[in-house]
């Protein structure tokens, strides 16, 4: 009976805990679709100011519903040098409030309406065709699963309530407060997210199982625990990274320590703020006892969980936000060093956010638009060598292509990846646009690297061009340049209303390009130029159109064309 009893709660338990995670996440999907771009528009309102910072980490958080993802994705901002510390110590405080929204969703009684939401849900998501119906649909299914995984956790305690042993265990993690924070901590590090931790919690409250003061412990324990997720991130990061994940760990392992000596007060504060029955609240062993005992929900118990968790985070973001300067001095004091330049790297792009599309994109967009910046660059420093024949610009041509190579390896692989994580039909769109402009980028770069290698050649071979050839070739290298200079500013303003420009330019430099190379033909064949330097400008004249023509493909993958 016994060994039958430990089956089906460890089956239960695990299963409950599987729906539970899983409706988690087609939930957070779904509401990430949902507001891809309004999580866009939220991360570039981030300022310096510590307030904004918070409200930015607690709207982002209580969006995608994991201050985890969060956390992580403000390591990655902080190692790729976009965020400052002091600022990402203001999101993350903001992202654990952020985090109280689906303990407070959860708290609900409405159990009984997962099945219905299950139903509905998948109802709108296999029949709907409007593509935000669909997305609602993934929600409410993401939700009713989320429930009713929490209801069989709960169903699969209740047998063991009149277990001596299990009350006795419960009974132990319940008075002893310290032993439940640590239970809690190492319970979220285990299953990777406090979310399901609380899930836990609430099934054993609910069920009777444990005392509102056992359920407080293990709550302020998971605060612990979830930090551990971004201190695992922040391995093989930067300084600044690693020193925002151990912010995060600080101030929770301290709101975790006073909340723990003031836990009297704590605890009579919350059921003060939460209205119910009082003589459900247990001050005694013998309640916990005829608690334990009891059959049947307990009400109002999953609320002062939800509230706990919620007064926690929120207390210790009142405390710490005036307090964020001597955070990140203590944070610097414990992870010391000084970061490293590194010469090649990604500014912007960063494998951390990829379970967050929208924002992965964001950043994949930011890393195309220095892509373009540094083909512009390349052209500029081309034209630059092929004026003052100065070789000491060579390997700096070289290394900022090879850069603009590598830029166009990394951004496809991170834009396959996202692709292959469940997107909406407008992000797919998005990415297959952006591939287009980073391979068409990379085309300009070795087109550059081409006309800088026809440079040496000249060089080499003592070739000179006449007067009117140079003025020629500076004709169409001006035109070609100001091109790349107007697409690389539309790329950057997001203005898709530029096409019309961009193929008149392109027809220009075409029609400019045929007439030179006419020209020079021309005069190849009465002998005003010998054929050598006659071939290399050709192959120069040819190398600046292919050039517009990939900054003209740019411009059409910025429209929606391609």
């Amino acid at each position: 009976m016994s060994a039958l009893l430990s089956q089906d709660l460890l089956f239960g338990l695990l299963g409950g805990l599987g729906l539970f995670l899983f409706g988690m996440k087609i939930m957070s999907e779904g509401l990430q679709k949902v507001a891809g771009n309004r999580m866009r528009k939220i991360l570039a309102a981030l300022t310096n100011n510590r307030y904004v910072a918070a409200f930015v980490g607690l709207a982002v958080t209580a969006i995608i519903q994991s201050s985890s993802a969060t956390t992580v994705m403000v390591v990655g901002f902080v190692n790729a040098g976009l965020m400052s510390l002091v600022q990402a110590i203001g999101v993350v405080l903001g992202a654990n409030v952020g985090t109280t929204v689906t303990a407070q969703l959860i708290a609900f009684k409405i159990t009984k309406f997962a099945l219905p939401a299950i139903g509905v849900g998948v109802g709108l998501k296999l029949f709907s065709k409007r593509k935000s119906w669909v997305y609602m649909g993934e929600i409410i299914l993401g939700f009713g699963i989320l429930f009713y995984g929490l209801s069989v956790m709960k169903h699969a305690f209740d047998p063991v309530k009149t277990s001596e042993e299990f009350r006795h265990i419960f009974t132990l993690v319940g008075d002893n407060h310290l032993l439940a924070v640590a239970v809690g901590a190492v319970l979220t590090v285990i299953v990777q997210s406090s979310s399901a931790t609380i899930g836990i919690t609430l099934a054993l409250a609910t069920s009777g199982l444990l005392t509102f003061e056992g359920s407080m412990a293990l709550i302020l324990g998971e605060n612990i625990g979830t930090t551990i997720t971004a201190n695992l991130a922040a391995i093989g990061t930067n300084v600044a990274a690693r020193r925002t994940a151990m912010s995060h760990f600080l101030f929770n392992v301290i709101g975790v320590a006073y909340m723990l000596l003031l836990f009297p007060y704590f605890t009579a504060f919350i059921e003060w703020l939460t209205p119910g029955d009082a003589d459900f609240v247990i001050t005694t062993q013998q309640q916990a006892h005829d608690l334990m005992m009891a059959v049947g929900d307990k009400p109002y118990i999953a609320r002062h969980i939800a509230n706990t968790h919620s007064l926690f985070n929120v207390l210790n973001v009142l405390i710490f936000l005036p307090l964020v300067g001597l955070l990140a001095k203590l944070a610097t004091r414990l992870v010391p060093g000084e970061d490293v330049e590194v010469e090649f790297h990604l500014k912007y792009i960063d494998n951390r956010v990829l379970n967050t599309p929208p924002l992965a994109i964001s950043q994949a967009r930011s890393e195309t638009n220095r892509m373009a910046e540094l083909c512009l660059e390349c052209l500029d420093d081309t034209l630059r060598f092929m004026r003052t024949r100065d070789s000491r610009m060579l390997e700096g041509l070289r290394k900022k292509e090879d850069l603009i190579d590598l830029l166009q390896k990394e951004i496809i692989d991170f834009l396959v990846a996202v692709s292959q994580r469940p997107i909406s039909q407008e992000l797919s769109k998005e990415i297959s646009s952006l591939m287009h402009m980073v391979n068409d980028l990379e085309k300009v770069g070795d087109y550059c690297e081409n006309l800088w290698e026809l440079g040496v050649r000249k060089m080499e071979e003592r070739v000179n061009f006449s007067q009117m050839a140079m003025g020629e070739f500076d004709d169409l290298a001006g035109h070609t340049r100001e091109f790349l200079a107007f697409v690389k500013a539309a790329m950057e303003r997001k203005d898709v209303t530029i096409g019309e420009k961009a193929q008149f330019m392109e027809n220009r430099i075409d029609d400019l390009e045929e007439r030179l190379r006419l020209n020079h033909i021309a005069r190849l064949n009465t002998g005003e130029c010998s054929v050598t330097p006659g071939l290399i400008f050709i192959d120069m004249l040819h190398n600046f159109e292919k050039i517009g023509d990939h900054t003209h493909s740019v411009s059409r993958a910025l429209i929606g064309k391609k």
